[in-house]
């Protein structure tokens, strides 16, 4: 008799059924928090509860059978050539093929297409496109696979999908009909697909490279979505090689400003003088040269701000409502219960070299106390002398604070956002437990290719070098006079998809370092996690290409040399040594949590060392 437990029958049945639907004997599929998909000979799938809930099953066996599909009826080579350069476009040009796949599969099997709309329904639900008020706030490609999926296997729309769809139907059925042109008949035929598919693209008028469509209205929040994550990360690595001056952009376009009206609202100005020199205030937001911007709060650079009406920052718990909260930190409970025993060790480790830096020093030759044994001789040999006491001597580091700030950018996704996560619970906790105060921040940006920053830019005359250009997202996890219980749910925002965009680190680090000046303790450590240089397509485009690069060296080296703040990185996967003093560069990322905390118990040791 088996004593196999519901789940883990689940789990077998389901990778059966994976390799039966895929035709593949040898593979590998794992059932995890990460994003799934296919790579190679590998499958990733949700990670189902010890309750199985009803709901749950049919997501996850929907997850199974995209995943078969794809496996059965996708020639990766063939879509590799086909395939346009341009993010956008290619990640709409990925969501037809997926839904070619996902209809040929619909049409044998009743019950794999009823899965498969458990599946779309699940991820609009994630997505947040029941609360969607506009465009800019679904990502096309999303839209494009719930409407191909409904017109190519004949399924209805998810339910979560409905509100989307029409936000989004007026436009697409304008430019492309609502038949999806020739698709319909050719399911079976990938490169003839994929040719109606570029024709298609091209109607959607995003063919162009880069996707720079000038004031276009389809250039959406988060129309790159998984494909700007891929295109984030590129540039990273492209940017970590030899640094070269880059040149403004002047391809995008010589758009007129659209109307008188726009043109004489002081909202949709350009910034004054194109000058990288200018000392001038702008209405769009601070010019980081102003001669009013006081040398003890952050350094002079060239560095600009078009405009900083539409930046945020936000707590966590208003991005999305407590229920998806809740199930986001189920995500991350259930990816911590793998490595509970590690995360045990090193916070207990952690605690106790931070307890025993509070107890090993002490005042001696003291007339009250604690009696020195050391001193017992005297009380014979000197019984008129009273100095044999001793005092524990207090540690400073109760009034301390460290600030955690961690990089939100689509580079991160998968794995190195759930480390981060993970090390930050732990981090949390654990200085908790010691007295020290903790805050978790967060920074990211509100778009992909700009958002309403570009947009004002684009009608108001794309005026040239505009600096920084796109909408900024900072993100509150957790305060620093917040208990971890309270806050510990907010941790797993950083799994939800299509929060994570693009990073200017440069910022980020001045928000974090203001908010622990105003903070009262003695003693501030900020540690910073990051994978990389600064990338935002948008900025970078019209401005020379270190530009942010620039401005975050410009910040690292004010911090390190005139602030009082201790300053510490840790870099995942890219050399973050060239742009701080004390940093430590991960390329494994089971590193990440151990890593984090030696770095952190050493600039307690070091404190130590220093008051002893």
């Amino acid at each position: 008799m088996s004593h196999d437990s519901p789940t883990d029958n689940f789990k077998r049945a389901t990778a059966v059924a994976i390799k039966a639907i895929g035709h593949k004997a040898e593979l590998e599929v794992a059932f995890t928090t990460e994003p799934m998909g296919v790579a190679g000979s590998r499958v990733k799938i949700p990670l189902p509860s010890a309750g199985l809930p009803r709901e749950e099953v049919t997501f996850i066996r929907g997850a199974a059978d995209a995943a078969a599909l794809r496996l059965r009826y996708h020639n990766p080579k063939l879509f590799e050539r086909q395939a346009p350069a341009s993010p956008l476009a290619r990640s709409v040009f990925d969501a037809l093929e997926e839904a070619r796949c996902n209809a040929i599969g619909a049409q044998h099997m009743a019950g794999v297409g009823a899965n498969l709309t458990a599946l779309l329904d699940e991820r609009c639900k994630q997505a947040g496109f029941e609360r969607a008020g506009a465009k800019a706030d679904i990502p096309l490609a999303d839209v494009m696979r719930v409407l191909a999926h409904h017109a190519l296997a004949q399924q209805p729309l998810p339910k979560a999908a409905i509100h989307a769809a029409e936000i989004w139907r007026g436009y697409i059925e304008e430019k492309i009909g609502a038949s999806l042109g020739h698709l319909p008949d050719l399911l079976h035929d990938q490169r003839a697909f994929g040719a109606e598919s570029l024709r298609l693209l091209k109607e959607l008028d995003l063919d162009m490279p880069g996707d720079d469509k000038d004031g276009a209205d389809d250039e959406t929040e988060e129309q790159k979505s998984q494909s700007g994550a891929e295109q984030e990360s590129e540039q990273k690595t492209a940017s970590e090689s030899e640094s070269q001056s880059g040149e403004p952009d002047q391809g995008a376009g010589q758009d007129s400003a659209e109307g008188s009206d726009d043109q004489n609202d002081p909202a949709h100005q350009p910034p004054n003088s194109g000058a990288e020199g200018s000392e001038e205030s702008t209405e769009h937001g601070r010019n980081w040269r102003d001669d009013d911007y006081d040398e003890e709060i952050g350094p002079r650079t060239t560095y600009r701000v078009y405009t900083t009406a539409f930046d945020e920052i936000v707590a966590a718990k208003d991005i999305c409502d407590g229920e998806e909260l809740s199930r986001l930190r189920l995500m991350l409970d259930r990816q911590m219960s793998h490595a509970q025993g590690l995360i045990v060790r090193l916070a207990n480790r952690l605690q106790r070299r931070l307890m025993a830096q509070q107890t090993r020093s002490w005042d001696f030759d003291l007339e009250e106390g604690i009696l020195d044994a050391s001193r017992l001789t005297r009380i014979i040999t000197a019984p008129d002398y009273a100095m044999v006491y001793k005092r524990e001597k207090p540690m400073e580091f109760r009034d301390t604070i460290v600030t955690l700030l961690i990089d939100n950018s689509g580079s991160m996704r998968g794995r190195p956002i759930t480390l981060a996560a993970m090390s930050a619970d732990i981090l949390a906790r654990t200085l908790e437990r010691c007295g020290v105060k903790t805050e978790i921040l967060g920074f990211t940006t509100r778009a992909w290719k700009g958002g309403l920053s570009r947009d004002m830019w684009l009608k108001a005359g794309k005026h040239p070098l505009p600096g920084r250009l796109n909408d900024l997202r900072h993100i509150i996890y957790k305060a620093a006079d917040e208990p971890w219980r309270h806050a510990r749910r907010n941790l797993g925002l950083m799994l939800r998809e299509g929060l994570l965009k693009e990073n200017i680190d440069g910022e980020a680090l001045l928000w974090a370092h203001e908010r622990m000046l105003a903070r009262p303790e003695q003693r501030r450590i900020l540690m910073v996690i990051s994978d990389g240089a600064p990338v935002d397509d948008s900025t970078l485009s019209v401005n020379p290409g270190t530009y942010l690069e620039q401005h975050l060296r410009a910040v690292i080296d004010w911090i390190e040399t005139k602030s009082d703040i201790e300053l510490t990185a840790i870099g995942i996967g890219h050399d973050v040594t060239r742009y701080y003093r004390r940093a430590v560069t991960i390329t494994d990322m089971e590193q990440l949590g151990s890593v984090m905390l030696e770095q952190l118990g050493g600039l307690f040791e070091q404190q130590g060392k220093r008051a002893a």
